[in-house]
């Protein structure tokens, strides 16, 4: 189809700088009539347009002024107010299956979805992986759906033809055409798996979670990320690749509540050109191993610290962003093909694609009077450390989240602290989190992990 279109393109333009200036006319209705029509009729009906509601508390600012509440007394806890966010998803299976942004529906409390049909359905979370900023949603009515088919995103190249369909600023269902103009864009920062389509197809507020489709008519990515200094789009936007997406989703059909996916077992960091040059590369490339655990994959693979993996399965890898995603993107249950450099010799390893192991993670939130009040923690396992992304740790107790307006929050207590000690006594359990943090105190002395760098603190009582 793009060979067509091209020799028409070519055929006019080059009837028009042959034709005298005297000779225009009217093109004919051959002449004029590429479209994507064909494609959007086709793509439309499975985008839909989502709208997401969550309550929140207001409280007046003069309720905290001591005069005020002497005359006002205490004043009321807070008013509910309603916050409203739109965005976009794509219908990916006849029973409803819907895919958009975590950010997009991140803690809401009623989600609605419209069809291009002017239907309107409410919607439940299936399944949220932030690591991805992908959900997976689910219409409750349970009727036969239009959706749209994966494609191969790893076969696009650079100057393919693509469409982005959502509803941008909320004015409803619209369509832009643009073409790929980079892949493996890893310096978007908005999820941990940074391998990103770009595009120029406009791409606007409201956009998130709709769909990216090539001229077939199938899913190559969803579009997730724009760069703009105006807040509008400034033909750089960034999609998620559909590889992506359908481990996401088969996760979410298997009836998971968490993505499951190959764990490497090893700490991997990108070649800088210093690096490239002690390691003397030609140029600076491929993923770096700089720790790895014990008995996980890559130790049974036989990877030592300091090897550099160049390829799995055949596809170069040019940094660890890279290698991330194409690791992540593999089938559990086989194995992957490594290429490796140690010590300047070329070898092959063969590691087993598994899931990283798990433990109960027995999370509860802190209630008691302490500094770690409204602190969300959870028991450390293989699975949740490479899930939080920490290196060289994988026991203890770790904060997986802070309530809004908590104490713990205030205080600057982050996701994926690792609490080691409270007073002196070390803390291997959220049981032990809990009972320590019960026990009255005049103060409190803190160690936390956090980024592999160790940190006290000490609070009042």
């Amino acid at each position: 189809m793009i060979r067509s279109i091209a020799a028409v393109l070519v055929f006019v333009v080059a009837s028009a700088v042959a034709a005298p200036a005297q000779d225009r006319r009217v093109p004919t209705t051959n002449e004029v009539r590429l479209s994507y029509s064909p494609i959007v009729k086709h793509v439309a009906p499975a985008v839909v347009n989502v709208y997401a509601a969550k309550t929140v508390q207001t409280r007046n600012p003069l309720f905290d002024d001591p005069i005020f509440r002497r005359f006002f007394g205490g004043g009321p806890g807070g008013l509910n107010q309603v916050q409203r966010s739109l965005g976009s998803g794509v219908i990916v299976d006849p029973t409803g299956l819907i895919v958009t942004n975590v950010h997009v529906i991140e803690g809401a409390d009623e989600i609605k979805v419209s069809l291009a049909d002017k239907r309107e359905f409410e919607a439940t979370v299936v399944l949220k992986d932030p690591r991805t900023d992908l959900a997976v949603m689910r219409i409750k009515d349970g009727a036969a759906f239009p959706f749209l088919e994966f494609a191969n995103s790893d076969t696009l190249e650079v100057g393919d033809l693509v469409l982005a369909i959502g509803n941008p600023f909320g004015v409803g269902q619209t369509v832009t055409h643009g073409i790929v103009s980079a892949l493996a864009r890893t310096q978007v920062g908005v999820s941990d798996y940074q391998f990103f389509i770009q595009t120029d197809a406009a791409i606007n507020p409201g956009n998130s979670g709709g769909a990216l489709v090539d001229i077939n008519g199938r899913l190559v990515g969803i579009n997730t990320a724009i760069f703009s200094r105006s807040g509008g789009s400034q033909g750089v936007g960034f999609a998620i690749p559909a590889n992506m997406v359908r481990v996401v989703v088969a996760s979410a059909k298997g009836g998971g509540g968490a993505v499951r996916r190959p764990w490497l077992g090893a700490t991997l960091q990108t070649v800088t050109p210093e690096i490239a040059d002690g390691l003397n590369l030609k140029r600076p490339a491929g993923a770096l191993i700089s720790n790895v655990m014990r008995d996980g994959p890559a130790a049974k693979a036989g990877l030592k610290a300091g090897d550099l993996i160049v390829s799995i399965d055949g596809q170069d890898v040019d940094d660890s962003n890279a290698f991330d995603y194409r690791f992540a993107t593999k089938p559990l249950g086989g194995s992957a093909k490594l290429g490796v450099m140690r010590a300047g010799r070329e070898m092959a390893a063969t590691i087993a694609l598994e899931t990283a192991p798990d433990a109960p993670r027995d999370e509860i939130t802190i209630q008691s009077r302490s500094p770690f009040s409204g602190a969300r923690v959870a028991n450390l396992s293989p699975a949740l450390a490479d899930e939080l992304q920490l290196q060289n740790i994988d026991t203890g107790v770790v904060i997986v989240g802070t309530d809004d307006g908590s104490v713990a929050g205030n205080l600057g207590f982050q996701r994926g602290d690792v609490i080691q000690e409270v007073n002196g006594t070390r803390v291997d359990k959220t049981r032990d989190l809990d009972r320590l943090s019960r026990t009255p105190s005049n103060g409190w002395r803190i160690v936390i992990l956090r980024r592999g760098q160790k940190i006290s603190a000490m609070f009042g009582g």
